[in-house]
C-alpha cells in the first residue's frame, strides 16, 4: 500500500553515475510505503507525523555496494529526489 505521493521523480547526476537502478528502485518502493531505511528513530518518528501533517520525508539507505544515499521527497509532495549525501 503506498503512503507517500511521490510527485516528480529526479535523481543527482552524481546518484545516477554510482547507484544501481534496481537498488533505487527497490528503496524507493520501501520508501512509498513509509518504510525510511536507515534512519534513527527521531527522524523515523518525524516522517510518520509528516504524513499525518505535512513536511518533507527523509529516506536513507545503501546500494549493494554499501553507497549510502537519500530520497528526499517536499513537503507539497510535488518532488522526489534521490541523492548521496555529499549531493545535499
Amino acid at each position: 500500500m503506498t503512503k507517500v505521493q511521490l510527485g516528480q521523480l529526479v535523481m543527482t547526476r552524481n546518484a545516477a553515475t554510482s547507484l544501481k537502478a534496481l537498488d533505487v528502485m527497490n528503496a524507493l518502493s520501501r520508501f512509498s510505503k513509509g518504510d525510511w531505511g536507515d534512519v534513527c528513530k527521531e527522524d523515523w518518528e518525524a516522517n510518520d507525523e509528516a504524513l499525518e501533517h505535512g513536511g518533507r520525508l527523509l529516506g536513507s539507505y545503501y546500494d549493494r555496494n554499501g553507497t549510502k544515499f537519500w530520497i528526499i521527497t517536499e513537503a507539497d509532495r510535488s518532488v522526489t529526489t534521490v541523492l548521496l549525501p555529499e549531493d545535499y
